[in-house]
């Protein structure tokens, strides 16, 4: 799913940038344009993402919070800027922090199933 390295299409998904082209235990991505970041951080919510990676390849992702695990990142598969195919996978987050008006997500480990709805 790769789509234009500007901005997110248009939906309402909020941008998520992060700092790889894929993600790993330890992972972090930065969320833009929350409306209230730092109630966001201290109380998450659903949302539907944009994940920008490093390589400017564009994936859709939704954070669920009613999980009893926890807060998790579902993503479906995407292939990198150099064409490797990542398959589609759920990860636990580990953390939510504000850094200004962002909140930053730390990914945590796999989450159950690996697949990505």
């Amino acid at each position: 799913m790769t789509q234009s390295p500007a901005c997110p299409t248009g939906s309402d998904a909020f941008l998520a940038v992060c700092g790889h082209t894929h993600l790993f235990p330890g992972a972090r991505c930065r969320l833009r344009g929350l409306p209230d970041p730092h109630a966001f951080a201290r109380a998450p919510r659903p949302v539907e993402l944009e994940l920008r990676f490093s390589d400017d390849v564009v994936a859709e992702a939704r954070l669920r919070t009613e999980d009893r695990t926890g807060a998790v990142l579902a993503v479906p598969a995407y292939t990198t800027g150099a064409g490797t195919s990542i398959g589609s996978r759920t990860w636990l987050v580990r953390e939510f922090a504000r850094t200004g008006d962002e909140v930053e997500l730390t990914i945590g480990g796999h989450a159950g199933g690996g697949s990505a709805p």
